[in-house]
Order: structure tokens, then sequence, then C-alpha cells
């Protein structure tokens, strides 16, 4: 794999809060903390697309569904999402 690099510029009292995270929660350094911030992040976006997707077909069916139902199924969904994601924060691939 290989990669490219950027540059990003951050105040200095920010920096200073990054480190702190690095030193407190385990990473090696601020580049590992970044990359796995920006993870989480574009996961987060897909998740929100994949919620914005399946809200769409809301109503299409012809079988109707009691809000309630529909929530217990949405929250069913979304605890199955989070655990996948959780699998690959725990376990991250290479």
């Amino acid at each position: 794999m290989t990669t490219d690099m950027i540059t990003v510029k951050m105040d200095d009292s920010f920096l200073k809060e990054i480190d702190e995270v690095v030193k407190t929660q385990g990473y090696q350094n601020r580049t590992e903390f970044i990359r796995n911030a920006l993870r989480e992040k574009v996961e987060e976006a897909k998740l929100k697309q994949a919620m914005i997707d399946i809200s769409k077909f809301k109503g299409n069916s012809k079988k109707k569904t009691t809000e309630a139902k529909y929530e217990l199924v949405r929250e069913k969904a979304f605890e199955e999402l989070s655990r996948t994601v959780l699998k690959k924060e725990i376990i991250p691939s290479s």
C-alpha cells in the first residue's frame, strides 16, 4: 500500500490537546491518532449515508408496519452496524 503525505495546519492549543489524547489513549504518535480519527469520520459518514438511503424506502412497502415495529428494526440495524464499526476499530485491517 502506498501512502501520500499531506500537510495540515493546526493551532498550537489544539495540537496540545491532540498530544494529550495521544499520550493518554496509548497511540504511538500523532499520525496514528489522526489516521484513526479520519477513519472513524469516514465510517460515520458512510453510516449516515446508509441511514439516509434506507430511510428513502420508508413507506414503500405494501405491508405496513407500525412506528413501534419500525423503530425496533431500525435500532437493531443500527446496533449491528455499530458492532461492525467497533470490530473494525478493535481489529483494524492492515
